[in-house]
């Protein structure tokens, strides 16, 4: 079921708004809110405000269990421009536009399709590598004496030129 809360007037350009709604698009909700939470943007503040507002509303008025809930997406559309300007010089004014959007975020408690792959927001190594273990006794050995062995000096390979062959004279 797909559960949506509104929020109109947001002072932010859509353009900007669309770019963090971009990010947490299939991600669960408290992960989506985590991503958002650390995110530089100004708009990833009212993006997740909407988005705790979708949840809220499932939890309140369908009974939904928040753990279960992804975001399904968020639409952010273009509002009314506020139209203000600056005086310039020459008696000439300069236009000042102050855009907002309307943001829509879907939230939803149906599992994704198999035939779709999970987004996560972090991205995990395919394989773990074990870390080197240093042993203090071994680090401390003095690196001089019989047994130490100094490292080899690599061979310098030269280029040699080519020899001219009998058809280009």
């Amino acid at each position: 079921m797909e559960v949506v809360a509104t929020a109109k007037w947001v002072r932010t350009t859509a353009r900007k708004a669309r770019l963090v709604s971009a990010m947490v698009t299939g991600l669960p909700v408290a992960e989506a809110l985590v991503v958002l939470n650390f995110s530089p943007r100004s708009a990833a503040a009212d993006i997740a405000k909407v988005i705790k507002s979708a949840a809220a509303n499932a939890e309140h008025n369908y009974n939904l269990d928040a753990s279960s809930l992804r975001v399904a997406r968020v639409e952010v559309d273009g509002a009314m421009i506020i139209k203000r300007w600056r005086a310039k010089p020459r008696g000439m004014a300069g236009s000042i536009f102050k855009r907002t959007s309307h943001l829509r975020a879907f939230v939803t408690d149906d599992e994704m399709p198999a035939n779709v792959r999970r987004r996560s927001a972090v991205k995990m190594p395919r394989t773990v590598l074990p870390a080197p273990i240093v042993t203090p006794a071994a680090s401390a050995a003095p690196a001089t004496g019989a047994g130490a062995t100094a490292a080899k000096p690599r061979p310098v390979r030269r280029r040699t030129p080519k020899q001219p062959t009998e058809e280009a004279e």
